[in-house]
């Protein structure tokens, strides 16, 4: 079996809803189980992306605080 593509957005600076828009039109570009990660500064991507995988059926991986926001790693379903 081959391992999963994993591709980095870097969506720092971006301001709600533009890091959840950016996540769902990258994810569509996506095969089903391969890998996004996402960077991001919004305070409320924290929020919003969590949300965002839940009602769209991708697996949250990763959600982790950092110095500047969070980070997330999101396997489309």
């Amino acid at each position: 079996m081959e391992s999963p593509e994993t591709v980095a957005l870097d969506l720092k600076g971006l301001k709600c809803p533009l890091p959840v828009l950016k996540t769902r039109k990258r994810l569509a570009t996506l095969s089903s189980g391969n890998l996004l990660s996402v960077e991001t500064t919004d305070p409320l991507a924290g929020i919003d992306i969590p949300h965002f995988c839940r009602e769209e059926g991708h697996e949250l991986l990763e959600n982790n605080r950092t110095e500047s926001g969070h980070s997330f790693l999101i396997r489309k379903g």
